[in-house]
């Protein structure tokens, strides 16, 4: 049975302690002494707008994996009109690492590997950084709508892992399926949904911020992913890259117990993109 934590709580690290608590965090990242916190830097606004991870979630991060004895670095890449320095200091996730010691890595410059596909539906090989094969992987994403793939969650944000600045051809391929396909290479082991403020109607950039005073917590992608389309109103069916990632075998969204507070303490229906 896949554990999913869903806590609705105030925006403050031990909202984010307490879904962490409630889900596998040591075992999942069993064997692995560095782990990177793959954030959402899709744009230089503040976590206010819905559109970034954020710093608080982060920072409740860095204590729980050092606790676990893990090196903790927080990375991201280049997206195609957004530099992922600048969007680091404008998040306020800077100020964070700074005060905690913590290194931040824009992928994009660092060593790059390329890696097969196996059964890939759009892309035979991908380029991520070597550090991300090499390291445990969280997905500290957001709660938001998207234009093209109605929802961009935890398996959405591992989009990111792609080193190429100019990101767009992937969308020409069908990004549903690109999402898939670096799954399946550099899946997640552990999932955080930021929905202290989340995102509704022309996300991920665009859209309406909401409250929603919400954590959502698991290690398997497809699961956590699942529970949090169910808490914006979406069903995982429906959310195409949700369903390949289960058909790739990456997670599964069947026999999914809901611990903490439950779906219908933050269930609330997005508008749509």
């Amino acid at each position: 049975m896949r554990r999913v934590a869903v806590v609705k709580g105030p925006r403050s690290l031990e909202t984010v302690y307490r879904a962490l608590d409630l889900v596998p965090v040591g075992e999942a990242l069993k064997g692995w002494e560095r782990v990177l916190i793959k954030v959402n830097f899709i744009t230089t606004k503040s976590w206010e707008s819905g559109a970034t991870t954020d710093p608080l979630v982060v920072e409740a991060l860095v204590h729980r994996l050092r606790e676990l004895g893990k090196e903790v670095l927080v990375v991201e890449s280049d997206a195609q009109m957004t530099n992922a320095d600048k969007a680091w200091e404008a998040s306020g996730v800077k100020e964070v690492c700074q005060r905690l010691e913590v290194p931040f890595v824009n992928m994009r410059r660092a060593e790059k590997a390329e890696v097969e596909v196996a059964g890939g539906l759009a892309l035979r090989r991908v380029k991520v950084a070597k550090l991300a094969l090499e390291s445990g992987r969280v997905s500290a994403a957001k709660l938001k709508t998207h234009s093209e793939t109605k929802v961009t969650l935890g398996l959405k944000n591992m989009f990111g892992m792609l080193t190429a600045k100019h990101k767009f051809r992937f969308h020409l391929m069908g990004i549903e399926k690109v999402i898939r396909d670096v799954n399946t290479v550099v899946p997640p082991h552990l999932t955080v949904i930021d929905g202290f403020v989340g995102m509704e109607g022309k996300g991920p950039v665009h859209g309406r911020p909401v409250k929603m005073d919400t954590v959502i917590a698991g290690v398997d992608p497809v699961a956590t992913d699942a529970v949090a389309a169910r808490a914006m109103g979406f069903e995982p069916g429906e959310v195409e890259h949700i369903r390949l990632c289960r058909e790739a075998g990456v997670g599964d969204y069947e026999e999914v117990l809901v611990v903490g507070d439950g779906l219908e303490a933050v269930r609330r229906v997005f508008a749509r993109a």
